[in-house]
């Protein structure tokens, strides 16, 4: 065990808070790094202490009582730690209450590759034997050295970045672990997040709108939220050097109009398009704000943006880390994809991203794409908009066929791929399919199990244990998920994981014998995570 004084030497650094901070002082905003590190230095044990490592803070949650949660970037001898990161929770007097964090043991290994970075990148490109979706998408790439603890067992890793084009069109940034002693493919994450459907356009019908008047044209631009925009993309698509670096990208042209008025709700006016997307990113920052006290998808106040008429025929949508794209669909059996519940979806990877950061693959892919459904769905909820009422419905408003969606939370597997019950399968299939765990279990711990009708909507949840659940609500599911997320999660974590986070927020909302936190546990059981 390493000595508080060597601990303390080791962590080092820091970074700009970029999360969310709730009713912090001055004091407390100013001093919360350095008061976690003391509690870090004074627990070894509890940081997984261990030659060379340090510490970078990215975020701060401060809870009405004073409390501190600290999350925090991990180096090993310089180099990144995917999988290292973690959440130092602290009582208003400074003392430590614990930490939150996936890796399972100190980091003991050498940081001297033996693979060269070229050689890595080659290996990262080379054709897969079994996997020609991914083979798609990769041709170029870059290596970056890193410590890749997202498994039981650390490994040094080259990170190579490819770029490319995914089986529907969505741009392609891939990240492939090479073994950097072995040469070994340890596994690959797309780090540009889709919903994986199509879309129907202009479903709110009249929407209010807050926009920038500049001389004597309006732009569709919200200088109330961050200056959050749309533009029309004119059917481009991304060129590789904008998948893989963020160079080069195209970013359209803002909409504008000699009047305050923007579409006609039709697809015959392409202002539509970007109204439905502006809109959904009005309700979406809304919703974070009013209910769970953040400020815009980074937490800092500062807007993202649109880009709509992304490519030609594309059937989906995406975030990249920096905007929302939406594509046209096919214009038969799906329209665009800029319905509320999709715009709720991808900003929410957004706010993923800048806080548990939950890595977009395996188990913990599952529930990045679960969070963005969850609040996506909630949001839709939130706007209570007569044309599109809230439902457990994913993408129902542009599917014209029939108007169920791709995805439903009270049974995923209605879909024929997704996962109604957590098994040892689900962290081995795609993340839009085991996303159905985490789904399953927000329905039953908003609304129950059984048979039920919603907005004009039939339900009828199964468990998976044969239990019967009461739900909370929905308002009530979402806070204990959003506390989860960004106080309790990290990186790696999985479904047991999420419900231990789960069942920690549900004892600092509502207390641990109340009904919330028993039902929190219930629900997790009935879709067989216990």
């Amino acid at each position: 065990m390493r000595s508080s004084r060597a601990i303390a030497a080791l962590v080092v650094a820091a970074a700009s808070t970029t999360g969310l901070t709730l009713g912090a002082s001055a004091r407390a905003q100013s001093a919360d790094r350095a008061t976690a590190l003391e509690a870090l230095a004074a627990h070894p044990v509890a940081a997984r202490a261990t030659p060379g490592q340090a510490f970078t803070k990215t975020a701060t949650v401060v809870d009405r009582d004073g409390g501190t949660h600290v999350r925090m970037n991990r180096t090993y001898h310089g180099l990144p730690v995917v999988g290292g990161d973690l959440v130092v929770h602290q009582s208003a007097g400074g003392a430590l209450d614990g930490v939150s964090q996936t890796l399972e043991a100190p980091l003991d290994l050498s940081v001297v590759p033996t693979v060269a970075g070229r050689a890595a990148a080659v290996e990262a490109l080379a054709p897969s034997p079994v996997n020609r979706a991914i083979d798609a998408q990769k041709t170029s790439g870059s290596a970056v050295l890193v410590v890749d603890a997202t498994r039981a067992i650390p490994r040094l890793a080259w990170k190579v970045l490819s770029g490319g084009v995914q089986e529907d069109g969505t741009p392609s940034r891939l990240a492939t672990y090479v073994d950097a002693r072995t040469g070994e493919v340890l596994r690959t994450e797309q780090e540009i997040q889709n919903v994986d459907g199509s879309g129907q356009s202009l479903y709110g019908g009249t929407v209010p709108l807050q926009l920038t008047l500049s001389g004597s044209t309006y732009q569709l631009k919200d200088p109330t939220r961050g200056n959050t925009y749309t533009t029309d993309l004119g059917n481009k698509e991304d060129p590789i050097t904008c998948q893989i670096f963020g160079t080069g990208c195209p970013t359209g042209t803002l909409f504008t109009s000699p009047d305050n008025s923007f579409g006609n709700g039709s697809t015959s006016s392409r202002e539509s398009a970007g109204v439905d997307a502006q809109y959904g990113t009005n309700v979406t920052w809304d919703y974070y704000k009013n209910v769970h006290g953040r400020n815009g998808i980074f937490g800092n106040g500062t807007g993202s943006f649109n880009r709509v008429h992304y490519g030609n025929g594309y059937v989906n949508a995406f975030w990249d880390g920096t905007k929302m794209t939406y594509g046209d669909g096919d214009g038969t059996n799906y329209g665009p994809l800029t319905s509320l519940d999709v715009a709720g979806h991808e900003m929410s990877h957004g706010v993923t991203e800048n806080t548990a950061d939950l890595t977009y693959s395996g188990e913990s892919g599952g529930l990045n794409e679960s969070t963005s459904d969850i609040f996506g769905t909630m949001v839709e909820f939130y706007a209570a908009n007569a044309n599109d009422p809230g439902d457990y419905l994913i993408g129902e408003e542009f599917d014209l066929e029939n108007h169920e969606g791709f995805r439903r939370m009270d049974k995923p597997s209605s879909d024929g791929a997704s996962y109604d019950c957590w098994s040892v399968l689900v962290g081995q299939d795609d993340v839009h399919y085991s996303s159905g765990v985490g789904n399953h279990f927000f329905y039953l711990l908003s609304e129950g199990s059984g048979a039920t009708t919603l907005n004009g909507v039939s339900y009828n949840s199964p468990t998976c244990n044969g239990s019967t659940v009461t739900g909370i609500g929905r308002d009530a599911a979402a806070k204990i998920w959003y506390r989860a997320l960004t106080v309790y999660m990290t990186s790696s974590t999985d479904h047991a994981g999420a419900r231990t986070a789960t069942l920690n927020a549900a004892r600092d909302l509502y207390g641990a014998g109340s009904t919330q936190y028993h039902t929190v546990a219930a629900a997790w059981s009935a879709v067989s995570v216990g």
